[in-house]
């Protein structure tokens, strides 16, 4: 396993790393078995994975006690991310960006991962009722606690990654040095301005979504019924568009000789602002066919011939899960009162 640096942290992570949000009850979808879900932790750091990214609302704390489970006796081996800031009940002030919730919400990470640090504290998404220097003011103060090393960003627009980052010189705080964020073969808009901008400043990226959603996996072909098609978690799935370039795909990585979800994952981890890209596993055959790959590279040759099938920047449909930013969820912010 070839590590590479997160950024400018300093911190060495695999090339890929293990996402945890299948792991609980994961709106029904996810594998709520414990012990099952402890053996594909132990299998991924045995493979020489040694990230493992969660968050507090997904199956609101299961995963992140799951992930604690795991991790007893190999916690210092481990780099643990975990993210705040969605809605954990139903309270207004359980959600958000606020320095009340912020110091709240990490209390309550710490005792379900069993840990009395966290490596990387990543806000789920931004909230736009929060100035963020208030934010990064209140995760600065866990920094110097000692019970955060590194905090991050995710889903976050590329004019808000350069507002932070001002904000933090303007004010001498800590800066976000991750940003996690959907990238994949049918989600490439965030190679214009995104991750060249997580470059410029330095920042890691954890990547979500590299087989888009199962998309990639070879699975889901055009005109084929499958339980994934049927799932509503999956709804993206029925977009044709997507679909077609499938099609494409197929073929290409059967001439090289390649499973779909190799190319795939391969393809996102050659972009040179890409540290690491999460694998969504759910169960030990899922993760098994991920590991197999993992010494994967992509030819010039056969990233130009993705290139012509999914130019470069640009996306086909949109991922049901992506960030969509305020002004496009609240009609009244984008048009002027009568």
């Amino acid at each position: 396993m070839q590590y590479r640096t997160l950024g400018r942290t300093g911190i060495k992570v695999s090339p890929y790393a293990l996402g945890a949000m299948m792991f609980g009850r994961a709106a029904g979808v996810g594998n709520p078995d414990h012990d099952d879900a402890i053996r594909i932790i132990h299998r991924a750091l045995d493979a020489g994975i040694n990230v493992i990214d969660t968050s507090d609302v997904y199956s609101y704390g299961e995963s992140e006690e799951i992930v604690g489970e795991a991790l007893r006796g190999r916690r210092d081996k481990v780099v643990i991310a975990t993210k705040f800031g969605r809605p954990m009940s139903d309270d207004p002030n359980e959600q958000g960006m606020s320095r009340r919730w912020i110091m709240a919400a990490v209390e309550g990470s710490l005792r379900r991962l069993g840990t009395d640090y966290i490596d990387v504290y990543q806000v789920h998404r931004l909230d736009p009722g929060t100035d963020v220097e208030e934010t990064l003011s209140a995760l600065t103060d866990l920094v110097r606690s000692g019970k955060v090393r590194a905090v991050g960003s995710s889903n976050t627009p590329v004019s808000e990654i350069v507002e932070a980052q001002w904000s933090a010189e303007r004010r001498g705080l800590e800066r976000f040095r991750t940003e996690q964020v959907a990238y994949s073969i049918l989600n490439r808009g965030v190679e214009s301005e995104v991750l060249p901008a997580a470059q410029r400043y330095g920042m890691g990226t954890l990547i979500w979504g590299p087989l888009a959603q199962g998309t990639l996996t070879g699975r889901i072909r055009k005109g084929r019924e499958t339980d994934l098609r049927r799932g509503a978690f999956f709804k993206h799935i029925s977009d044709e568009r997507r679909l077609d370039v499938v099609e494409q795909l197929v073929p290409l990585a059967e001439k090289a000789g390649l499973p779909l979800i190799h190319l795939a994952m391969a393809f996102v981890t050659a972009h040179p602002g890409v540290t690491s890209a999460l694998l969504g596993a759910r169960t030990m055959e899922q993760l098994e066919d991920l590991i197999a790959g993992f010494d994967v590279t992509l030819s010039a040759e056969l990233l130009d011939r993705i290139d012509e099938i999914v130019p470069p920047g640009t996306d086909v449909g949109r991922l049901d899960q992506d960030y969509r930013t305020p002004p496009l969820l609240d009609a009244a912010l984008r048009r002027r009162a009568a």
